[in-house]
């Protein structure tokens, strides 16, 4: 007898044993994912964790439902890491993993299956149990998986579903874009009966009344002499033409259309260039890391503000890419990490992948599974939190930026982990040198450098010599009193924001809240509405005139009247980045203004659009978001703004 242990993705403790076979036993490794019929009804894509023969367990065992991978999707280091981070954590190893996999590796029989627009080529390309299948979802828009199983009389269906979503024709789960897809382009080529010169003379002479045919072929072979694969797309723009054409030709058997898998993100920039040049003082400090690595394997770089690190930082990854190891960037922030790629790619070029939840399900995948292959594409990589848990092969080194930042903490839901803690124990199962770097380092980081625990270094001196900036505190209070508040600007900070509008400059006010107003109070009880789940006050949003839980995303409309007394002298107290940014169009009408909150930088590429539109001078003044309780910034140091 042949059995697995294998691990869930759920919030229990113990490994869970299934029978296979002796060939099944012989293939299967620790790390491979399988589907297993888990209770009375339900099927999970489980993480096998050991194979072991003649060991069985007190309960009777199952036989698993099919093999979902050829080849290990979870390293053994991985293993280890989630072990210590599920002890030292106090929550269970199935928690990690499905906080750790992108949720398209984990298919689950509480989803539900639906059928998707596309028409299948023929009836005859598939089988009695996907025809049938595919028939039952034409009737009903969506079908549970349960369903599909007394429907086919049989329990085993993940391949059938496998099947019609691989062709198309049917999406499991809600959401499109939680099963992996990958990215297919269309390429054409001459048929293998047009390939001689003779021929295709012969062939273009037949089509001496089809002109527009013609220059699509005569375009073809003009591409073939210098690219490889001619992409359908870029053949159509060259030859002038349209997809109809392309159709009719293919049709004839003139042409042949193939696929690649190509990845979503690529890098397509110009040729990387060189790394600049350090200051004194940068390479100083580059020196004392490279010393303080000889004898720790944590260092922690003090640098002030604006003095260079990333440079710093640049130089150690362009030496450890030398000796072919992977680099790990993590950033506490998504802003922070959309605004890093464009520098490093200066330099690295398409070394460089990016992983974090902005990203969509298929663009994580396809990430995961290039760290995983030891892809160059892949050989650096920057992300946030999450990036820790991708499946390195051979890290050489983790650089932790503003390590200070409580965004490193995952609050919930569980594994509640702190990532710069858990990213040291995964360099120590890797061999791997960490450096730690902030302006303002954590009491606990500090502590350990100055225990001789971690190595430090200081960095004092800002890049160019440039000055710290002043700093001036303003009693608003006192400025209340004295009536030299406009809004909620005091005298002296419009001041200074026309003094720098006056000399072309850029302007950031940060504020701490987000919406309209933090509280609606009603002003004849005193009564604020609250949230029913979390019991906060809800902030109102003016734009879309609700009342919203920044906790738990509990929306309401804006009350008319107070639900209390029934007074409908509902009055806003507080205010936020909403607020702000319609008081500066009141008082700055002829400036570019702009707000970067979470409700305005939902899209993928916000971020980027906004700090691209900054750089580009196209705006004034920004209202951006400070969360005094997350540490959460939207801004980094590239660009040149006044304050």
């Amino acid at each position: 007898m042949y059995f697995i242990d294998v691990i869930l993705p759920i919030p229990l403790k113990q490994h869970f044993t299934y029978s296979v076979n002796k060939d099944e036993a012989y293939f299967l490794k620790p790390g491979m994912r399988v589907s297993v019929p888990f209770g009375k009804s339900k099927i999970y894509t489980a993480l096998v964790y050991g194979v072991h023969q003649n060991e069985p367990p007190a309960y009777e065992t199952k036989s698993i439902d099919q093999i979902l991978d050829e080849t290990p999707l979870v390293t053994q280091s991985q293993l280890k890491h989630w072990e210590w981070i599920a002890m030292y954590y106090m929550c269970t190893l199935g928690e990690v993993i499905r906080a750790a996999l992108p949720s398209a590796f984990l298919l689950e029989s509480e989803t539900i299956v639906t059928k998707t627009a596309k028409e299948p080529l023929s009836e005859d390309g598939l089988s009695d149990d996907e025809f049938m299948v595919y028939e039952a979802l034409t009737h009903q828009s969506s079908l549970h998986i349960n369903d599909i199983r007394s429907l086919l009389d049989r329990k085993n269906v993940v391949k059938v579903l496998q099947t019609l979503m691989e062709l198309g024709l049917a999406t499991v789960q809600e959401e499109v874009y939680e099963q992996y897809k990958p990215k297919l382009k269309r390429y054409l080529k001459l048929a293998n009966a047009y390939s001689d010169e003779e021929s295709l003379r012969e062939l273009l002479d037949t089509l001496h009344r089809a002109p527009k045919q013609r220059q699509i072929l005569m375009t073809l072979f003009m591409l073939s002499t210098t690219e490889e694969d001619i992409e359908s797309t870029h053949l159509q723009k060259k030859s002038d033409s349209n997809a109809a054409v392309l159709r009719t030709l293919i049709d004839k058997g003139i042409l042949e259309e193939y696929y690649l898998q190509k990845d979503r993100i690529e890098y397509q920039g110009d040729a990387a260039s060189e790394v600049k040049e350090l200051s004194p003082a940068q390479a100083k400090a580059l020196q004392e890391i490279e010393s303080s690595f000889e004898m720790k394997d944590i260092t922690l770089l003090h640098g002030v503000t604006s003095s260079g690190k990333t440079e710093v930082y640049v130089q150690l990854i362009e030496s450890m890419l030398a000796t072919g190891r992977q680099i790990l960037y993590m950033l506490p922030e998504i802003a922070l990490t959309a605004q890093l790629i464009g520098r490093l790619q200066q330099y690295f070029g398409e070394k460089i992948s990016v992983y974090h939840s902005r990203y969509s399900l298929n663009e994580r995948v396809e990430v995961w599974k290039n760290v995983l292959n030891r892809k160059s594409k892949a050989q650096i990589v920057i992300g946030a939190r999450s990036s820790m848990f991708l499946p390195f092969q051979d890290l050489g080194l983790i650089i932790i930026d503003e390590e200070h930042e409580p965004s490193f903490k995952q609050y919930s839901p569980a594994p509640r982990y702190h990532a710069r803690d858990a990213a040291m124990v995964l360099a120590q199962l890797h061999g791997a040198k960490v450096l730690l770097g902030s302006a303002t380092p954590s009491l606990e980081s500090y502590y350990n450098a100055q225990e001789n625990k971690f190595g430090l270094v200081l960095l004092k001196e800002r890049y160019g010599m440039v000055l710290m900036p002043d700093i001036e505190l303003v009693d608003i209070r006192d400025k209340l009193k004295r009536k030299r508040m406009n809004g909620h600007f005091s005298d002296r900070l419009l001041e200074t924001m026309e003094e720098a509008l006056e000399e072309q400059e850029q302007i950031i006010l940060f504020q701490n809240r987000r919406g309209f107003s933090p509280i609606v109070e009603c002003t004849t009880c005193g009564v604020a509405p609250q949230c029913p789940n979390c019991d906060v006050s809800l902030t109102y949003h003016q734009r879309r005139n609700e009342l919203r839980c920044h906790y738990c995303g509990y929306q309401m409309a804006m009350l008319v009247s107070c639900m209390a007394c029934g007074s409908e002298t509902m009055d806003p107290k507080g205010f936020g980045t909403e607020q702000i940014e319609e008081e500066l169009k009141e008082l700055f009408p002829d400036h570019r203004i702009a707000r970067m909150d979470q409700d305005t930088t939902k899209g993928k590429h916000a971020y980027e659009k906004l700090i691209e539109r900054m750089e580009n001078g196209e705006i004034d003044i920004v209202g951006a978001m400070y969360d005094v309780n997350t540490g959460s910034v939207n801004f980094l140091e590239p660009i040149q703004i006044s304050l």
